[in-house]
């Protein structure tokens, strides 16, 4: 799956999980970059992702996210294996 669609479907989660329709993500994005991304929020985030592409993160993998990209990478690792 091409980046761009991964983050498309990102932007989609982000805004159902953050009840927020004025968010965009890039590929920059984090969550200093979000006011409703706290920690709580970032693990229905988490779940929501998930769910969504039918993937399982390990700890270590979300301890390494810094940014949307990162997350976005991972993703994409996940569904060509």
């Amino acid at each position: 799956m091409q980046m761009e669609n991964i983050l498309q479907q990102l932007n989609e989660i982000f805004i159902d999980v953050l009840d927020n329709k004025n968010i965009v993500l890039t590929s920059q994005t984090s969550a200093e970059d979000i006011e409703e991304w706290d920690s709580l929020n970032h693990i229905h985030l988490v779940v929501a992702v998930e769910n969504h592409f039918n993937i399982s993160f390990t700890s270590s993998e979300m301890q390494a996210w810094k940014t949307v990209g990162d997350l976005c990478e991972n993703i994409q690792s996940k569904l060509k294996a």
